[in-house]
């Protein structure tokens, strides 16, 4: 390896990291790719050390977070289009109808699956917007968002200061400019989704967590008890966390001095302690005791009956489900993984099996490995820290300008019609009152609901809940309606029911119950745009309202 000159080279210092173009204690040239890692503590140059330095780094934990949670507030403000119907129907309208006692539950709500502690969050900000008489449709819908996004930037940080403990400095800040530039957190992290606040719980509780890395391997007793009371309430807020938390329990368990008294004080405590609140808190909402926890995965994972709302091959995560959520990340990732497997280790088999024990399940969705994201983003950040300066920053600029046009685009662009055609409907409530009445002609759980509107007016939409008796025969509503659509409204709004005053559709309908239309005289009144691709015959390119004459 060839010498290099120290002179006119500044002041040396010692460096705790390990990136490329570092000089050793020798005053030799620490290799840049290809040619080896040196291991040990090396030296760098001061102007090295100025490539390598970060504003954000030079601010406290309070200071960045402020930093974080203003980037956050404005991906809120940004994301303007649905993603899945639970972002609404499990979180906000849930709590709509805690406070103002109106909003639809959904089958899994009678059915006892889902539990009233993440809804809970949203109930107590729509009760101090009651009590101030804020409740304004605007309002109702923009905060729950807001404050998802405070959620997402403690995220943020926590995956920063869990690095920082692990792998050092510089390499959490890379680390954390991943997480930023990552289209898939941009796009879901402020989403009112049980998933997002999993991520949340799970990645504050993996800084507390007593990794290998750590001179101490079973961690300080406050310690364990906060990561444990932060993995439980994951739990708490969605079961299918315990997949994710299982083995690093287990692992935490085996490295215990003494197994019985981390079993006796800390485990057994705060997983009863969860589950107590949990019960208690339901108990209040559902009016009798129920244990959602198990009743969740009982039918998702026993049953297995999240397969009705879809099937995916054992593969997906895999060719699909991983690869799309990381996007062009992918690549730092692997290379990340390779070359720093030792110290990612731990990280690498908890994100392995997670995808793995989640592809046993037949539904799958992107959303379902979103705790995961932030583990695959250290691979990401060390990769990121040990390259040269200006790969690093071509790098950067990779990874920028494939992801937020990808993020812009989805969060501002993709199925947006569904958001946007409630806001119309809000209107319309506040000139028609109780004389208004809405009929969604669409997929089930398409748009939001009572939460968009804010009016206690008749809407109905059509139902799609899974056959619970597994009948072979089973249709649900929204299937039967897709086979004949003019039969069906002729069967169901004949001359003796009353029509609603206004029809919501996706625009691929309208040939199909175009007779209909006429003959009860409803005339278009509002179209909105909703996306340039369908996946499916059922989903329009827009969203169409057709009102009654007298109604317009």
């Amino acid at each position: 390896m060839s010498q290099y000159n120290l002179r006119s080279r500044g002041p040396l210092k010692v460096e705790l990291g390990h990136g490329p173009g570092a000089l050793t204690a020798a005053g030799e040239l620490k290799p840049p790719l290809g040619r080896g890692a040196s291991t040990g503590p090396v030296v760098e140059t001061a102007s090295n050390e100025r490539e390598s330095s970060s504003t954000l780094l030079s601010l406290g934990d309070g200071q960045l977070f402020v930093v974080l949670l203003t980037v956050r507030l404005l991906n809120a403000a940004v994301v303007q289009t649905a993603h899945v119907p639970d972002e609404y129907w499990q979180s906000m309208e849930v709590a709509h109808h805690m406070v103002f006692g109106y909003g639809y539950l959904t089958w899994e709500w009678q059915a006892g699956l889902r539990g009233f502690t993440y809804p809970l969050v949203f109930a107590a900000l729509y009760k101090g917007l009651a009590v101030f008489r804020l409740d304004s449709v605007t309002l109702l819908v923009l905060l729950p968002r807001l404050l998802q996004g405070f959620f997402t930037a403690l995220c943020d940080l926590y995956l920063f200061k869990v690095t920082r403990k692990l792998h050092g400095e510089g390499v959490a800040q890379w680390t954390l400019l991943c997480q930023i530039l990552s289209w898939f957190m941009f796009y879901c992290g402020p989403r009112t989704l049980t998933n997002s606040m999993e991520t949340v719980l799970t990645t504050a509780a993996l800084y507390y967590y007593p990794w290998p890395q750590e001179a101490s391997t079973t961690g300080s007793s406050k310690q364990v008890v906060m990561y444990l009371s932060l993995a439980a309430l994951s739990c708490v807020v969605r079961p299918t966390a315990a997949i994710m938390w299982i083995p690093l329990c287990m692992l935490h368990l085996v490295n215990s001095g003494s197994k019985l008294h981390t079993v006796t004080l800390h485990f057994i405590p705060v997983g009863l302690g969860a589950l107590t609140w949990s019960a208690v808190i339901d108990r209040i909402f559902y009016g009798k005791w129920v244990l959602v926890q198990y009743n969740f995965l009982e039918f998702n994972v026993l049953s297995n009956m999240g397969s009705f709302y879809g099937s995916h091959p054992w593969h997906w995560y895999i060719s699909q489900g991983f690869p799309v959520t990381m996007a062009t990340q992918l690549i730092p990732f692997i290379f990340g993984s390779v070359k720093f497997w030792r110290k990612q280790m731990l990280a690498l088999l908890v994100i392995l099996w997670t995808v793995v024990v989640y592809s046993f399940l037949g539904h799958k969705e992107f959303r379902f490995i979103m705790p995961v994201v932030p583990l695959a983003m250290m691979s990401c950040g060390l990769w990121l820290h040990w390259l040269t300066p200006w790969l690093r920053v071509t790098t950067v600029v990779f990874l920028l300008v494939t992801n937020l046009p990808l993020a812009l685009y989805t969060s501002l662009v993709h199925q947006r019609g569904t958001v946007d055609v409630m806001s119309f409907l809000s209107q319309e409530a506040d000139r028609h009152g109780q004389d208004m009445s809405v009929l969604f002609l669409m997929p089930c759980h398409s748009t939001p609901f009572y939460s968009h509107v804010h009016h206690n007016i008749n809407m109905r939409f059509l139902e799609c809940p899974p056959d619970l008796e597994r009948r072979p025969d089973y249709m649900d509503e929204a299937d039967i309606f897709y086979q004949d659509p003019s039969a069906w409204l002729k069967n169901n709004h004949g001359p003796d029911v009353p029509l609603p005053t206004h029809l919501v559709m996706f625009n691929t309908l309208h040939l199909d119950i175009e007779d209909f239309l006429t003959e009860k005289q409803f005339s278009k009144c509002a179209e909105y745009f909703h996306t340039h691709i369908t996946l499916e015959r059922r989903i329009g390119n827009y969203v169409q309202v057709y009102c009654q004459q007298q109604a317009t």
